[in-house]
């Protein structure tokens, strides 16, 4: 994996993009060649159309990030990359038409727009037939060998059998006398030099998966496998790159202090993005004013009661705020204590079960982010009822509270909607990761892939 902004990015969603964006250039080219053929004019020097060109490029491979062509489908189902990109495509050419409607000038946008989207969809298509069908997945996966053999190394065995895995494991060594969880693993007193094994097999990593570290730890093999080039990882920051996520299962104080992560340079990072949530949430209260408003008045006329919905959440270092949204349950949804959403739950109304299914009435909530109290992008807040309950029974829950709530995060684009302590445990993990991570560019990708939530619910209740 290529970390860009600390944010892991596979070698072959890496390399498949950076091929779509140049196909994309050569498709916006050829559609403008094409018109120039058919009006019987000269498409010109490249120099006069680069940033046009250009501008085709950034614009569609956004709208491909945001409704999730970037998946982990996105080398295996043709039916899956070829509905979203349709999806992706189609965004593009809408937003293009407006800049073209905002921006008017010397642009191809107008005359052309057709032919590029036929042309970029094609051209797209056929890139994932050649990378996906003639490659394949395996082609990009990294061959990593684990040092163990007891549970720890069984779920690295079972996390590379998954189709959307981005490593193969190679082999697996006992480091131990008891009897291997994993059958095939090989006992290192039947290797004479460990450093020649990991040669031999092409590893390109090793992962350190021992259940008991105290003087099982062969350092000096280690050390002959790092000079050679071959990265050791150990298996909490391995588990972490390769799920997104911080397992809680593992997890431990000296790692979580030791670890890359929860950098003071995030400062800055700070200021911008309470810059961008002034800016963005002004824009967009002024945009969205006409539907909050429209259906405030259908919420009041579906349903006896108000039609805003307050409530105290917990928000940065545990304090509570408020938060506001389109009212979709029954006045009296909470007469017995706050509890979560259930699938089908009776207490949604019929106008509810619409705005929850289309976020609609999550676009009051932008106005606590103008205020200060949430960000756009953040671990979801709970109410302090939940809080005291998950404080109790999940470790490290008050960590997720060191950055700011947001209205959507890392753990609603990666995990479906849940009404568990198992779920909040699950999602717990996304937020860790969220917060011992959080760059600009994470939540950039947060905000694109939120899109494709929408488009496509997963879980909404």
């Amino acid at each position: 994996m290529i970390r860009l902004f600390k944010h892991y990015i596979p070698h072959a969603v890496l390399l498949l993009g950076l091929l779509d964006f140049a196909l994309l250039l050569v498709a916006a080219d050829l559609a403008w060649g094409l018109r120039a053929t058919q009006i019987g004019s000269s498409a010109g020097p490249l120099t006069g159309r680069a940033l046009p060109l250009l501008g085709f490029a950034v614009t569609t491979q956004t709208a491909m990030i945001a409704v999730g062509v970037y998946g982990s489908e996105a080398l295996r189902s043709m039916r899956f990359a070829s509905a979203r990109l349709l999806v992706a495509v189609s965004l593009a050419i809408l937003a293009l038409a407006m800049i073209e409607f905002l921006l008017p000038g010397d642009t191809f946008w107008r005359s052309i727009l057709l032919y590029a989207m036929i042309l970029a969809t094609v051209l797209l298509v056929l890139n994932r037939l050649v990378v996906g069908g003639i490659l394949g997945t395996s082609a990009f996966r990294r061959r990593v060998l684990v040092l163990g053999a007891g549970l720890r190394a069984e779920r690295l065995k079972a996390l590379a059998e998954k189709p959307e895995s981005g490593f193969a494991v190679v082999g697996y060594i006992s480091m131990a006398d008891s009897q291997p969880q994993v059958a095939e693993a090989i006992a290192r007193s039947a290797i004479k030099d460990l450093s020649a094994h990991v040669a031999n097999l092409g590893a390109t990593e090793v992962v350190l998966a021992l259940e008991e570290r105290r003087n099982a730890l062969p350092l000096k093999d280690l050390v002959r496998v790092k000079t050679t080039g071959v990265h050791v990882n150990e298996f909490s920051s391995f588990l972490e790159r390769e799920t997104g996520r911080v397992d809680l299962d593992t997890l431990n104080p000296s790692w979580l202090i030791f670890s890359d992560g929860f950098s003071s340079g995030r400062a800055m990072s700070s200021v911008a993005k309470r810059i961008f949530d002034i800016f963005a949430s002004g824009l967009l209260l002024l945009l969205t004013f006409p539907i909050i408003a429209l259906f405030a008045l259908i919420v009041k006329l579906d349903s006896k009661g108000p039609a805003f919905f307050r409530q105290q959440r917990v928000g940065l270092y545990g304090q509570t705020f408020e938060l506001v949204k389109l009212r979709s349950m029954r006045t009296d949804a909470e007469k017995d204590g706050a509890k979560w959403a259930e699938k089908s739950d009776p207490r949604i109304t019929r106008v509810g079960s619409f705005i929850r299914k289309v976020r609609i009435d999550e676009l009051p909530q932008v106005w606590t982010v103008l205020t200060g109290h949430m960000s756009f992008v953040g671990p979801r807040p709970e109410v302090p009822q939940f809080v005291e309950d998950l404080d109790d029974k999940l470790p490290y829950y008050g960590e997720r509270h060191m950055v700011k709530p947001g209205i959507t995060g890392w753990a609603q684009i990666n995990y479906p909607y849940g009404a568990s302590i198992e779920d909040s445990r699950h999602k717990l993990e996304y937020d860790l990761y969220y917060a011992k991570n959080y760059t600009p560019f994470l939540d950039l990708l947060i905000m694109l892939q939120t899109l494709r939530v929408v488009l496509w619910p997963e879980g909404a209740r």
